[in-house]
């Protein structure tokens, strides 16, 4: 990470993945379920749903759905989590394509 100083305090400039900053492993995984809970969050918010009603749309029991809101999601899957999403309404949309370097990166988009 780069540093740099503003008014003599010096920061470390974010590679925009906190987990990697972090130095945490799978930090793309852990990047793309966070923002995916994040999104669940705001989805369950946005229709009013309780703990429980939330659950059962996206058929998982009302302790996870509390876990997750509470961002403890190291219990469900990429996969579930989307599933999740998409019996809240939402299309999920996976693009593949050759990446530039010799190695790909996931990344999460959210329109």
């Amino acid at each position: 990470m780069a540093k740099r100083a503003i008014e003599d305090v010096e920061m470390e400039v974010s590679s925009g993945n906190v987990f990697a900053d972090l130095g945490l492993p799978d930090a793309d995984k852990l990047k793309i379920k966070s923002g995916l809970v994040i999104e669940i969050t705001r989805a369950v918010r946005r229709l009013g749903l309780t703990q429980e009603e939330a659950g059962r749309r996206m058929g998982i029991s009302q302790p996870k759905v509390s876990a997750m809101m509470r961002g403890d999601f190291s219990n469900l899957s990429e996969r579930k989590l989307m599933t999740c999403l998409s019996r809240l309404g939402y299309d999920i949309e996976i693009k593949v394509k050759p990446a530039a370097e010799p190695v790909g990166h996931l990344r999460l988009a959210l329109a």
